[in-house]
């Protein structure tokens, strides 16, 4: 019984080490990333890991409450990459000067079916 403990000890220590050094690489990830999309992945992917991280604290400590913040935690990183998501692709719209209401969905397709007319044209 002792060399099975002594084996999830071991596990268990091995995989906080590797996901411990995936959040510095996505850390660095969302430092340098290039594009805005992929500082909000490493983001998401920082939250994830935190779970795991979270998770593995409630089976090595033997404490079940964890798992309840595992799920809020969870909750709460799912909310804020949408919040991201959203204030990005309001930012793109702003960016391409594409109209982001709910009423000027016909202009916007409007305005791109003029816009691949030229394009044709062109070509």
């Amino acid at each position: 019984m002792e060399l099975i403990e002594q084996a999830y000890q071991v596990l268990m220590t091995g995989a906080l080490w590797i996901l411990a050094v995936l959040i510095i690489l996505s850390i660095i990830r969302s430092v340098l990333g290039p594009g805005i999309s992929d500082r909000i992945i490493a983001v998401n992917m920082i939250g994830t890991m935190i779970i795991m991280i979270t998770a593995i604290f409630s089976v090595w400590m033997d404490e079940n409450y964890l798992a309840d913040v595992c799920l809020i935690y969870a909750m709460i990183s799912f909310l804020g990459v949408v919040v991201l998501c959203k204030v990005y692709t309001g930012v793109y719209l702003q960016r391409k000067h594409i109209k982001a209401d709910l009423r000027a969905i016909e202009d916007n397709l409007a305005k791109q079916g003029v816009e691949m007319q030229e394009e044709e044209v062109q070509e």
